[in-house]
């Protein structure tokens, strides 16, 4: 498996190589050859090229990039609406059996890379970042090469609201002079 440090590396140059890209058409394949790359993966173990896929409608359509359950990458040239290529992404999804749909969807200008997580349901969620700001941001990406990011939310109200009042009690059962093994048994039966 490749390294965090080696994905960085590679970014770097990537970023480098890919600054003046502009043509979808003549330069999408090779860009997504190269994106893989940085994580360690052969694209055409896992992806392919103008896959045909289904839309929601009925009527064929092409997918930049597909893997099926994990990723649909729509491109556009430099400059071009990413909305567009999302809305054409999510019409592709929508056609698929549910065990290919995928997990993510990215859009990309060159100069822009747009990451959705379809898997969190939030609509129009993404996370945007310019190709200078992919080395500093691979993490986004790290489910192709099986790193994992992790979200963290906020505790919920009442599990704070309960352990303050577990901690409420324990602190009165103390100074009651209930303590040691059996104060801890207690409260981690009320818990």
């Amino acid at each position: 498996m490749i390294t965090q440090k080696e994905i960085i590396e590679r970014a770097v140059l990537f970023s480098k190589e890919w600054k003046d890209a502009t043509r979808e058409n003549s330069d999408k394949q090779t860009f997504w050859n190269e994106f893989f790359y940085v994580f360690g993966i052969d694209r055409k173990k896992v992806a392919k090229f103008e896959e045909t896929v289904k839309k929601y409608s009925g009527k064929n359509g092409f997918a930049d990039l597909f893997w099926k359950g994990e990723l649909i990458a729509e491109h556009k040239s430099r400059g071009e609406d990413l909305n567009e290529a999302y809305i054409q992404a999510v019409e592709y999804s929508a056609g698929l059996k549910k065990r290919d749909k995928p997990k993510y969807i990215i859009v990309s200008d060159f100069d822009k890379i747009r990451i959705y997580d379809v898997k969190e349901e939030k609509e129009n969620d993404f996370e945007e970042i310019s190709l200078k700001e992919f080395p500093k941001n691979t993490d986004l990406f790290g489910f192709i090469s099986g790193y994992s990011r992790r979200k963290y939310k906020d505790e919920e109200p009442v599990n704070k609201k309960a352990a303050e009042l577990i901690g409420d009690l324990h602190d009165v059962l103390l100074e009651s002079k209930y303590d040691g093994e059996d104060l801890e048994r207690f409260l981690v039966r009320i818990l």
